[in-house]
This record gives structure tokens, C-alpha cells and sequence, in this order.
């Protein structure tokens, strides 16, 4: 069980504080005129006092706090930096002290009414690598340290006293600014009052009672800290730990709920008041958050290390090649054989194209969602496993194992302070990057309505328990599915697809991904397989060549997602727009043949999902604008993955039949011929000829549909004895 499961209250024991100084006490008078001058001498080559002047003209602001890189206090004092990695409780507050008074003489004189310096908050700051949260033994308690992890929970704002001031019963006598430790430490009351007056009897036990009106308080939070995917061992569950963040380092319910964060913490050993016996004198440990960092977007912080000025050089390199979509592609998965434009398009997706917003408040996404449907045994899941270890933030989850609130966020009861509190879901906790959905069609109706703002509006609406607030999911969605059949049926058509158009239309790309029966096909891939398992003990890490490493793709991708944000030009907005109005009459064409509505329908969404593509593709050569070329290739993959798919399994389109009327007699008669023979029959072609004509069809459109049905799978003609028969 967690800690933050766990109900408790939270004290510390003042009895047993020594307070008496011993010899080799620190001069903290000495420290604090140090950090003083810290504050005040410390600049850059061009002097450039930055902390002198961001306090000061913080102050002005009332914003009353101050960002320290601890590099900075080491460059000026190494003895000084290193007290505060060792004791950050003691000299973190001494520190402040410091910046109060150098406030008093920076800001003096101050206007009347005035005369009172604000409490400085000092929000420490590190550009040290971080450490794992599994890797914290008893060496670090007490001390400074950096962990990354996903905040997943977030408590109410809560009052935290600084200084108390009490009063005995009795006597009325007041002990005036106690002052109480940071973190989650209380105060004990005393048992006795030791105020003597002559001619009264002494006061009883336990007299003393809180006086809230001269109580100095501050804002804190309680929040739960996950460690990153990354850093859990494959089969173990995400370790949390309890955060406390006071005054400036809340993390308000809304918008930015939850985040990848790399702390600066002391991490802190607090004893819990155990309700039974058993165990009382547990220690819970718990952080206290001295300071927070975010990535320029806020979208996360990822496992991807800082990028180098090297590694800057070899990514405008490679973003210069003209052949560096292909290399991209061909390095997903590479030991997945074929899928060549599925590869393409993840790439895409991986990549993403622009988010836009507009004067009006709205947003357009970025993110690319794909849908990959179709036979069991074609690689699906490989791929999906591929993309969660090559994308900066990803989230991998199997569908019959995800619930409306596993994807999204649910709303539970603290056990602790019995408040309702809420935990972001998979969709959330991927905010910036990917969330892989495997087994898509197996999941309940009610759960996938659930994601249908997510995927489209990118935010979560909660409105539960009390709570309505909005949560961030600006993320992809790349999902893989089976057709409602097991495998596709071609005989079927659209009913292999068991999806509403709501949700198919909120997916850039849809592929079927079919099991196709080609001996030379089937030849290679089994080559290509037996290699894989002959040599599995001697294939190395390296790449191939053209190919690229994991690694490298996952740093080239957040470089180019932070670096580049491209637009479409002029020309290829305008290709766009008439291609776009020739892909509406198209579909409509379609739905007046086969007479019903189209299960994948053509909308502005898909207009939308086109240009996503191609600014995707000028993203991955770091291009500012998204030209002809990069439209001709988006189109075409749109062609190839949801257009075909919207005409699978019937003949829109077949060649030489123009007309209306023209299309319904072949539906009929495909219609009639998968009626009139069941599947495994094997017929001469004459008899197929001969029983239509006497239906009143020409011969003409009698042979055309023979044909298209043999080119789609539908039927196998064999030669030598001229029969055909159905394939199962």
C-alpha cells in the first residue's frame, strides 16, 4: 500500500527537538551575509546582475519569489552550494531570510503604508541529470535531489500554518509567532502553562488552545508522483510518492493538471500518528517540492537527454537530405516486413502536424490519429509496441483492459481527508506524445464515446462528484483493430467494419491491413522470418545501413516537434482545396451507388486531416512552409489508407461504367452472385454467363464483374479448367 492511500495525520514530535545549540553550530549569521551577497554581487560576463534585478522588479510586480540555479550559488560559493544540497531545510530558510532583507534595501524607501517586507520564496533550479525514484535509499533523505516522474493526482488547496500563536485558558496569557517547520510538521501543544502569579492556583492541564486570527498561514498542495515508464522494469508496478508544494509551486485543478516534472526535492522522513498500536512510530516518506521544471510548451518533460551542439548539427543535416522521409520510414520497425506506406504514415504521426489558435480562442490539432484494421497476424501490435518505445512520451494500453476512466481521468475519494480528488488516465498522462490503443475493437461502445472530445478537441471535460474542470490530452492516437468478421471478409464489404462514423471520422488514416495470398509475397516474408529467428543471437543493436537508431529517431522527433511549427503555402492551399471538393463528389457518387451512407464518410475533418500530413512531412525536413510535393504525398497516403477503405468490398468505380444506372446493375449482379453460389462452389464461367443473360444482362457487364471480382480476392479463376470458385 502507498502512503497516499494510507489515512493519518501528520505531526511531528517537538519534545523531541534538542534546542539547545551545540558548540559546533554553524554560523548562520555568516551564511545569510553570504547568500546576501550572492544575491547582490553574482552576474553574468556582462554584468548583468540577474538575481539583484529579477528581485527587485519581482517585487514591484508582487510576486514575491525568486528562481535560483544552484549551478549559479556553486560558480559563486562551492561551500555554499554544497550546505545547500546537504541541510536544504536549514539553509533553504535561511537563504529566504537573505532575500527578505535584500529586498528591504533594494525597494527602500517604499510608499507609506508600506513598511512591511513580504516573506521571499526562493525556487531552486538545476540543470543535473536526474536521479530514478527507485534508486533513493537512506543516503538521501534530508538532502537535495532531482527526480522526474508523471504527477497523477492532485489534492485541494489546503492552509499550512507558519507561525501560531496560543493562548492558555486559565490565565489568558498569549505565547505569541511560534514558529513551525515546513513541510507536513505540525506543532504539539504544551501540557502546561508555566505563567506563576501570586495568589492563583495553577493553571490545569493542557490549557492551551489555537488563537486562528493571529495565525500566519500559507497555500499547499498534496500531490502523487508516478515514476516515469521509462525507469519500471518490465512486469513491475509504477512506484508513487507524496509531494508537498506550498505557496508558488501549487498545481491549480484545470488545465495543467498533470505533467512529466523533473523536482529539485528534499526528500523528508515524517513519523504518521498510526491509529493502532502495531504501528505507530511508521515513517512515511513524503518530498518537499523546492522547486519545479517544465519543457518551453508545458507538455511534459521527456526521456529524451539534452541535445547537443553536435547532435543540432547532424539533425540540420539530416533535415538538408532529400532521401530523409524515406529513411525515417524505413527505420520503423525494420524488422517488420513490407507495411511500407503504414510505416510512412506513423512517421507522420509521430511527427504531427501544427496546432493552431485561433483569434476566436478555439484550436485546431496537430496530432495525427491512425486506425489500422484488418487481420489478425499482419504485425499490428508490433507496430504499436515500436511506437511506444520511439516516441518521446508514449503510453501503450490494450483495449478489452481499458475502461472510459483508465483512457480519460476518474474522480476517487482521498482516503486521507475523504475529499474527492482526481487521477488523470492513459490520454491524460500521455499529454505531448502518443497513446497506443491495441485490441480497439474489443473495447465497450460506452468507453469509446468516451474519447471522442479527447481525440477530436484534445480535452477532457469532468464534470463529477462536485468537480468540473477540463483536462489537457493533446496527444495521437494510434489504434489497431480486427474487423468484425476476425479477419476481413471481402465478401462483406463495409460490414467488416464495425465502427460508428463518429469515431472513424476522427482518425486521419484508416488502413486495412489484409492477409493477402501471394506465393512470391509469402516466399519472401517467410525468408525474411526465418532470418530473423536463425540470427537472433548474432543481430546487433547497430542499424543497417540508410537506417537510424531508436535513439536517434526519438531525439530527431523532439527536436523537430519543438523546433518547427509549419504552414501551408499559397500554391498548395489552393491544389488542396479543389482536390478536396473532387474527394466530396466522389464519396457522394459512391453513396447514391451502393444506396446507403458511406461508413467512412468524407468531411472537413478529413480536409483537415490532409493538411496535418503535409505539415507533418515539411516538419521532418524543418521546412517553415508545406509545399505542392509535400501535398502530392499527403494525398496520396490519404488515397491509400481511408479512401480505399471507404471503397472496399464493392465495385465504385469499376472501369468503363460511368453511369448511374450503369453502377446499380453491377451491385445487382455482385449482389446476386454472392446469393447465388455459396462460398467453396466452383462454377464454369460459361454457367455464370448463361444464368445472368437470362436475367436480361448484357454479357458485357456480366464479365466486368467477373473480372473486378477476381482482381479484389473475390473470386479464383482457374485456367486449366476454366472454373471459378469462391474463396472462404
Amino acid at each position: 500500500m502507498e502512503g497516499f492511500d494510507d489515512p493519518g495525520v501528520f505531526y511531528s514530535d517537538n519534545f523531541s527537538i534538542d534546542n539547545n545549540q551545540p558548540d559546533n553550530q554553524l554560523n548562520l549569521q555568516g551564511i545569510k551575509k553570504k547568500f546576501k551577497d550572492f544575491l547582490r554581487q553574482f552576474h553574468s560576463d556582462n554584468f548583468n546582475y540577474k538575481y539583484r534585478d529579477t528581485l527587485k522588479r519581482n517585487y514591484n510586480l508582487q510576486q514575491y519569489y525568486l528562481e535560483v540555479n544552484i549551478e549559479d550559488v556553486g560558480s559563486f560559493d562551492e561551500n555554499l552550494a554544497e550546505k545547500l544540497y546537504k541541510q536544504p531545510s536549514e539553509h533553504l530558510s535561511i537563504f529566504e531570510e537573505a532575500a527578505r532583507e535584500v529586498v528591504d534595501e533594494l525597494t527602500a524607501p517604499r510608499p507609506e503604508g508600506e513598511e512591511q517586507v513580504e516573506d521571499i520564496q526562493i525556487m531552486l533550479k538545476s540543470d543535473a541529470n536526474p536521479a530514478n525514484l527507485r534508486a533513493m535509499k537512506s543516503d538521501v533523505v534530508s538532502k537535495l535531489v532531482k527526480i522526474p516522474g508523471l504527477v497523477v493526482s492532485v489534492s485541494g488547496i489546503k492552509a499550512k500554518a507558519t507561525k501560531v500563536a496560543i493562548q492558555c485558558r486559565s490565565c489568558s496569557n498569549i505565547i505569541p509567532n511560534l514558529a513551525i517547520k515546513p513541510g507536513l510538521e505540525g506543532y504539539v501543544m504544551p501540557r502546561k502553562c508555566n505563567t506563576e502569579q501570586a495568589g492563583r492556583p495553577k493553571c490545569p492541564l493542557d490549557p492551551y488552545f489555537l488563537i486562528p486570527d493571529k495565525c500566519n498561514c500559507v497555500d499547499f498542495q498534496i500531490l502523487k508522483l508516478q515514476e516515469l515508464p521509462d525507469g519500471i522494469p518490465q512486469g513491475e508496478i509504477p512506484r508513487h510518492l507524496l509531494l508537498y508544494c506550498d505557496r508558488k509551486f501549487q498545481v491549480l485543478e484545470g488545465n495543467k493538471n498533470f505533467w512529466n516534472i523533473p523536482f529539485n526535492m528534499i526528500f523528508v522522513d515524517v513519523q504518521r500518528d498510526g491509529r493502532e498500536k502495531a504501528i505507530t512510530g511508521v515513517r512515511d516518506p513524503y518530498m518537499r517540492v523546492v522547486g519545479i521544471q517544465l519543457d518551453s510548451e508545458g507538455l511534459g518533460v521527456t526521456s529524451v537527454s539534452t541535445i547537443t551542439a553536435e547532435e543540432e548539427d547532424l539533425f540540420r543535416r539530416m533535415a538538408a537530405s532529400p532521401n530523409i522521409y524515406e529513411r525515417l520510414s524505413n527505420s520503423i520497425a525494420p524488422s517488420i516486413y513490407g507495411s511500407a506506406d503504414i510505416k510512412k504514415a506513423i512517421a507522420c504521426l509521430l511527427f504531427g502536424g501544427s496546432r493552431k489558435r485561433l483569434p476566436d480562442g478555439l484550436t485546431r490539432r496537430g496530432d495525427i490519429n491512425i486506425l489500422l484494421l484488418g487481420d489478425p497476424g499482419t504485425a499490428k501490435s508490433q507496430l504499436l509496441k515500436f511506437v511506444e518505445k520511439v516516441a518521446p512520451i508514449a503510453v501503450y494500453t490494450s483495449g478489452k483492459g481499458s475502461s472510459a476512466a483508465g483512457l480519460t481521468a476518474s474522480v476517487m475519494r482521498d482516503p486521507a481527508t475523504r475529499n474527492f480528488v482526481m487521477e488523470g488516465g492513459a490520454m491524460v498522462l500521455a499529454d505531448g506524445g502518443v497513446v497506443c490503443i491495441d485490441e480497439f475493437d474489443k473495447m465497450r461502445e460506452d468507453d469509446r464515446v468516451a474519447i471522442h472530445e479527447a481525440m477530436e478537441q484534445q480535452t477532457i471535460s469532468i464534470a463529477k462528484a462536485g468537480i468540473t474542470t477540463t483536462l489537457n490530452s493533446r496527444c495521437s492516437v494510434l489504434a489497431a483493430a480486427n474487423s468484425i468478421f476476425g479477419r476481413w471478409d471481402e465478401t462483406k464489404g463495409e460490414e467488416n467494419i464495425d465502427f460508428l462514423p463518429t469515431i472513424l471520422s476522427r482518425f486521419d488514416m484508416i488502413f486495412i491491413v489484409k492477409d493477402e495470398h501471394d506465393q512470391t509475397r509469402d516466399m519472401t516474408l517467410a525468408r525474411h522470418v526465418m532470418n530473423i529467428h536463425m540470427n537472433a543471437s548474432h543481430l546487433t543493436q547497430e542499424p543497417k545501413e540508410g537506417e537510424l537508431s531508436v535513439e536517434l529517431i526519438k531525439k530527431y522527433i523532439n527536436y523537430c516537434r519543438t523546433r518547427c511549427g509549419p504552414r501551408l503555402n499559397a500554391e498548395a492551399g489552393d491544389k488542396l482545396k479543389r482536390r478536396y471538393v473532387m474527394m466530396r463528389s466522389g464519396a457522394s457518387q459512391h453513396e447514391k451507388e451502393v444506396q446507403h451512407k458511406n461508413s467512412i464518410p468524407i468531411t472537413v475533418r478529413q480536409l483537415e486531416a490532409v493538411i496535418r500530413i503535409s505539415e507533418s512531412l515539411a516538419k521532418m525536413q524543418l521546412l517553415p512552409f508545406a509545399t505542392e510535393s509535400h501535398v502530392d504525398e499527403a494525398l496520396r497516403l490519404f488515397q491509400v489508407s481511408t479512401l480505399d477503405a471507404a471503397m472496399s468490398g464493392n465495385l465504385a468505380g469499376a472501369e468503363g461504367f460511368t453511369t448511374e444506372e450503369e453502377h446499380e446493375m453491377l451491385v445487382r449482379i455482385e449482389k446476386q452472385l454472392k446469393r447465388r453460389f455459396a462460398i467453396g462452389t466452383q462454377v464454369t464461367q460459361e454457367n455464370i454467363i448463361q444464368d445472368f443473360m437470362q436475367q436480361q444482362y448484357p454479357e458485357r457487364a456480366i464479365l466486368k464483374v467477373i473480372h473486378v471480382m477476381i482482381r479484389r480476392g473475390q473470386l479464383q479463376h482457374r485456367m486449366q479448367r476454366r472454373m471459378l470458385y469462391r474463396l472462404s
